[in-house]
Order: C-alpha cells, then structure tokens, then sequence
C-alpha cells in the first residue's frame, strides 16, 4: 500500500513537472525575422551640408566729407524718404550732402581761372612786343643802324616774353584741372545709385556728417538683385571632388522646411577654410527667389551627385544579416528546425547548427567586392541570392541581379516574439 502510494506521488510530480515545463516552454520567447520587401523608385546619392542664403550686394560710400541734408524719394511713394526696402533703379538719388563748402570751391576755382585766363592774354601781348622790337632790331642790324648791346637786349626780351607766355598756359591748365577737381567733388555730393536692386539698409539720418575715409562705414546697402539669390556652403575635402559646375542642388530653409528650392552649382572656390583640423571648400549655389529668401538664412542643402531612375532597392540592413551571427537560430528550438533554400542542392531543412554552417560557409563570397549574399523569404524557406550593389543614400541601396525582383522579401534581421497561450 505504502508503494503504491509513493508510485502515484512519483507519477503526480512527473506530471506536474510535465506541465510546468510545458508552461515555462509556452511562455518563452521564440525566435523570428523580421523582414521588407525590394521596392521601385528613384535612388538620389547627395551630399547633405548647410549654406547661408546671400545677395549680392553692393556698399554705397561717400567720397566726400560733409552733412547729410536730405534723402533722395522713394520711386513707389514720391513723398516719402528712401529707406530699407525701397526699390531703385541705377542712378537715382539716394542722398544729398551739403553742397555749400563745395559750390565755394566751385566758385574760386572758376574764378582763378579766369585769372590765369586774363594774364596768359598779357602775356601774350607782350611777347607780340617784344617780337615786332626783336624782328626791328634785325631790320636795323642788317643795315648797321642799331648798337649790338640793344640788339642783344631786344632778343632777351622776347626770349622772356616767350616763356612767360609758356608759364602763363600752365597756370591756365594748372587752375582748369583744380576747377574739374571742385566740380568733381561737388558732383560726389549728390550721392546715386550705382545699380537696380533694393536698400537692404540705410546707415545714416538727415543731419549726420559723414567722413570720407577708407575704412569708414557706407551709408548704404543695396543687393542687386533679389530674384537671384547665392547659397555659400561649405563642403568638406572627402566631397568636394564630386562637386562641379552645373551640378543640381536642392534646398531647405528653416522658415519654409514644407517647401524646397532648387539650383544649380555656379561656383567652387578653391580657397580653404580650416577648422579644428578640419579642411572645407566654400560652394557657391545660384537659385531663384520668388520672395521666401532673405540673406543670412540657414540653408540645407543636398547636392545631388547621381541618380539612378527605377531602381530596385533594399533597405540597408538586409546586407548585413547573416545566418552565421543570427541569434534567432541559435534560438530555434530543435523540435522545429529551421528550413532552408540552398540553390545549389534544392530545397533541403536545415537544422540551427546547419543553418549557421552554410551562412559562414557563404562570408567570403558575400564579402566579396560590390557583390553581396542576400537572404529572401521563399515561401516558408530562406533562400541566399547573389546581388551586385550600387548607389546607396545611407538609408536604402540600389541592388542588381538575375534572381532580385520587385516586391521579394529579405531577411533585415532576428526578432523575437512570444508564442500565445
């Protein structure tokens, strides 16, 4: 009896730890794949960097000295001032100096050369004087009626009177060059336009003297031209050689992240910046501006350095994953091995321990060059295909292959789920 008893006691705790396994073993998780199709579409290589948005501008100055008395009129609003915004065309008044010192010097200039003016007319008469007392002196010497001293006396004079009539044209064309000097700078008070664009800023306010020196400030900033507009961006050395003139860029700014420009490259400068040991080429983008660009915004910017319509693409992760390092298989019980494609033998099932044998066995040759080993779903098996890789934009690669096609599922890598009650 006593037994019997212990039997059953034996065969209840068999079948409880029976169950508790089974339970432990329901619970566990169970190895997986997750998986992605091979998709058609556009594959873009760019280089992404960020710009600033520029105009070209140009910086009014002034070549004289004196007062800012007024301002030119705004060409949209004749009775209001020119100030930023404004739209001029080249030539229009921007400022008025103060031309009073400057009328002044007008006026003396042309007043000393009249001076100059009135004594080469003296000048010259006395040199026809002394040249008709010169040719009688030689009148009266070929008949020897004249003393040799006052034959000497009226050749020196006319000599002097011929140089003085030399200095006098001199101080003639020494007194017009200082009166087109003083029309000059009297002109340099009326300060224009030098081009078509927009006042991007005005310096200065009626009333204020300005001082004409080199590194004085301007007194105006007009861009040419704010339709075209340059994106200066600053592209590394490992990039730069892919870079060329004409090259497509589009663009994003922050103001307007929903909306994307484009242009086109117009220059490279070859003139390098460093920094923190680092090299970088400044690129010049010409794009067009309906309005939304204003200078100094952030830009940012991909180059597009090749494109490849209608490719077929993969993402990144399914050439990386290999049997040989997958934990799922490792994981996969033994009672449900997991099956196999090998293209070369057929379909056969592997064991994990198979599996992971054929992957390593496949490395090298999934290693090698741009060829890559995929592994595709194939119906409930996996099966290896041989790609060649192309063009890659970091996210997804563009694959070529007799046995690759649109909509094939490959293998990203493991995943683990829990089987339900």
């Amino acid at each position: 009896m006593k037994t019997k008893i212990i039997s059953l006691v034996l065969i209840a705790l068999v079948l409880a730890g029976i169950a508790y396994y089974a339970a432990r073993r329901a619970g566990q998780p169970r190895a997986g794949f997750s998986t992605a199709k091979v998709k058609r579409g556009n594959m873009v290589r760019a280089i992404n960097t960020k710009g600033t948005v520029k105009l070209e501008e140009v910086e009014v100055g002034t070549q004289v000295t004196g007062m800012i008395a007024s301002f030119g009129s705004d060409p949209a609003d004749p009775g209001k001032a020119l100030d930023c915004g404004s739209h001029v065309a080249k030539g229009v008044v921007l400022a008025q100096i103060d031309p009073t010192l400057y009328k002044a010097e007008v006026d003396r200039a042309e007043a000393a050369l009249a001076a100059a003016q009135g004594s080469l007319v003296q000048l010259q008469a006395r040199r026809e004087q002394a040249e008709h007392e010169w040719r009688r002196a030689q009148f009266l010497r070929a008949r020897k009626a004249i003393a040799a001293a006052d034959y000497e006396l009226a050749l020196t004079e006319f000599r002097v009177a011929a140089a003085s009539v030399t200095v006098g044209e001199a101080a003639v064309q020494e007194a017009d060059a200082t009166l087109r000097v003083a029309r000059t700078n009297l002109g340099y008070t009326t300060i224009k336009s030098p081009s078509d664009g927009v006042i991007m800023e005005r310096r200065v306010n009626v009333g204020q003297t300005v001082v004409a020196a080199f590194n004085a400030p301007g007194l105006f900033l007009i861009a040419k031209d704010s339709r075209q507009m340059q994106v200066w961006a600053s592209v590394g050395e490992a990039d730069i050689g892919a870079i060329h003139l004409g090259l497509p860029v589009h663009f994003t700014i922050n103001a307007c992240h929903h909306q994307s420009f484009d242009g086109r490259v117009a220059q490279v400068r070859v003139n390098p910046t460093k920094t923190d040991a680092a090299i970088a080429y400044t690129v010049v983008v010409a794009a067009h501006n309906s309005g939304e660009l204003l200078p100094d915004m952030t830009a940012n910017l991909q180059f597009e350095v090749e494109r490849h319509p209608d490719a077929l693409l993969i993402p990144n992760g399914a050439l990386s994953w290999s049997p040989e390092s997958s934990p799922a298989l490792s994981e996969w019980p033994t009672t449900a091995p997991l099956r196999l494609s090998d293209p070369a033998e057929g379909d056969t099932a592997f064991s994990a321990a198979e599996a992971s044998s054929a992957g390593q066995a496949a490395t090298p040759w999934k290693e090698r060059g741009t060829h890559r080993h995929l592994w595709v779903k194939y119906g409930e098996l996996l099966r290896p295909i041989d790609v060649e890789i192309g063009a890659s934009n970091g996210s997804v690669t563009e694959v070529v292959g007799k046995d690759v096609r649109e909509g094939m599922e490959v293998v990203l890598g493991d995943v683990c789920r829990a089987d339900g009650p």
